[in-house]
């Protein structure tokens, strides 16, 4: 009788004792499931770089050997005496005749693609915290981006082509922030910083990929840069539909404990847990609200997460200003934008190996963002101090700016995650992220001043990306500490000087 009795007792246990009784022993299922999650990122990138090419003043060459220099203003010359070197259709502005438009009419379709990004971000971010959760957050938001990608290439004018841009930049918001949380989520405290790798890994393929498809299709339409990018987009939507699974984190915290017992015991192993004698220490029993910004009012109502979210914007919005700066100018390395933007894909893709193979498991996080943010900013206004006399070492500056800041953009995800619960990680990740894009908003109309104006955008970017990162000296150092999964557990950690504690 008493071993009967002591069977049906309960057996207690934490949400984070199970993940890491489940997952934390890498298994060829969760690697499986970490593949189809970071593929996403791939088209994510496509689609936020792909203007580097689409909307790209083409070369142009003269057709007679009267006044036309090629340093000429074509728009000066008579039509007859300028010709465009490659395909008319290879870009809008020599297809659509934009050569003499202005700037901020040239660089409208990719704001407009990252404005959409900023509204769909404030509409979206908390509906994988709420009702949708992360896996099908991704899967709309991957089919929304991909057929508007699609969309893109059919546009039948310029006007048309900004307003299906801005619905692509709404669907896409929240695709690397739901790949990159269900990355996180669904492995061991041990194997995190390896399997988010993957996901920054895949961004850089993204620009590599586009990069290659861009030149293999340098004397084709941009239309067709569009639909080769886009549909494969769209069939992996559907794919990750059927065979992804959902984070089992967010499902405790759902109140969906079979559910998440389920996933676990697919991916990871239940062997240790006696299921029908369960008991979950931590679920969210006020938390299984389908609101969609429930998540929202969970993060305003403590002050210290409030502070902690607006330092962190704050940061994300310096780094964003810098990281996209220098990719959506495509540096100064030269004419060749497929050379310059294959240069910048490696340096980043180098960025992310250190940050996830090296630096997240051995350095403090605070420190590291500070140190890069500094260097970056001191590397980039050093470059414009040199530019004019040793051309070599000013690229080689602009290089290591570009590095330091893909360092930072990429610890700085990590940081995100550590520093919020579970309850609101996906909404906290995507408002950082958000102050990221509201960057990027400004950036093709100050890469187009600074055509003009060698010295601003090293010194613009290289100011901003040092004042944001100063501010992350607030923020609690969050290296080698286990995730908290509720506000209350993470104020309950705070009080034993955990990482979770307050500003």
């Amino acid at each position: 009788m008493r071993n009967s009795s002591e069977a049906a007792t309960p057996t207690s246990m934490s949400v984070e004792e199970i993940i890491e009784g489940s997952l934390g022993k890498m298994t060829c299922r969760q690697i499986l499931q970490a593949i189809l999650a970071c593929i996403a990122t791939i088209f994510d990138n496509q689609q936020t770089l792909i203007s580097v090419f689409t909307d790209a003043h083409p070369p142009w060459h003269c057709t007679n050997n009267r006044e036309c220099t090629a340093s000429s203003n074509i728009c000066s010359l008579p039509r007859a005496d300028w010709a465009w070197t490659r395909n008319k259709h290879t870009t809008i502005i020599s297809d659509w005749d934009l050569q003499c438009a202005t700037s901020f009419t040239k660089g409208l379709p990719a704001t407009c693609y990252f404005f959409g990004c900023l509204l769909g971000g404030f509409t979206l971010a908390s509906l994988g915290d709420s009702s949708l959760g992360r896996k099908n957050l991704l899967v709309i938001s991957c089919l929304t981006m991909s057929i508007a990608g699609v969309a893109s290439g059919l546009a039948p004018g310029f006007w048309w082509y900004c307003a299906i841009r801005f619905i692509c930049g709404v669907g896409r918001v929240s695709i690397t922030v739901s790949s990159l949380v269900l990355l996180s989520e669904r492995v061991g405290k041990k194997w995190r910083a390896q399997i988010v790798l993957l996901g920054f890994i895949s961004l850089t393929i993204g620009f590599l990929s586009l990069t290659f498809i861009a030149f293999l299709a340098r004397n084709s339409s941009w239309r067709d840069l569009y639909f080769w990018t886009s549909f494969p987009g769209i069939l992996y939507a559907v794919l990750i539909y059927f065979f992804m699974f959902e984070s089992p984190r967010w499902m405790f915290l759902q109140g969906r404990q079979n559910d998440a017992l389920n996933i676990l015991n697919k991916i990871g192993s239940t062997d240790h847990l006696a299921r029908n004698t369960l008991k979950v220490e931590q679920g969210l029993p006020g938390n299984t609200n389908t609101n969609p910004f429930s998540s929202i009012k969970i993060l305003v109502k403590k002050r210290w997460a409030i502070q902690r979210m607006i330092v962190t914007m704050v940061l994300c919005f310096g780094v964003g200003m810098m990281y996209f700066g220098m990719l959506l100018g495509v540096g100064r390395l030269g004419r060749n934008v497929y050379l310059s933007s294959f240069f910048n894909s490696l340096i980043s893709l180098l960025a992310s190996l250190l940050t996830y193979l090296f630096w997240i498991q051995r350095c403090n996080r605070r420190s590291s963002v500070l140190g890069f943010c500094t260097v970056s900013g001191a590397t980039s206004i050093a470059s414009i101090i040199v530019g004019k006399h040793h051309k070599i070492i000013q690229v080689g500056l602009e290089l290591i700016a570009l590095f330091c800041a893909g360092m930072v953009f990429n610890i700085s995800f990590m940081y995100v995650v550590e520093l919020f619960p579970t309850c609101v990680r996906n909404t906290a990740a995507s408002l950082a992220r958000q102050a990221t894009i509201f960057a990027t908003i400004f950036v093709p109309v100050l890469v187009v001043i600074g055509r003009k104006n060698d010295m601003f955008c090293p010194t613009f970017f290289g100011v901003t990306i040092v004042v944001c990162g100063l501010l992350v000296l607030t923020l609690p150092e969050t290296r080698g500490k286990v995730l908290c999964d509720t506000m209350e557990e993470q104020e309950v950690t705070a009080k034993d000087s955990g990482f979770c504690g307050c500003i």
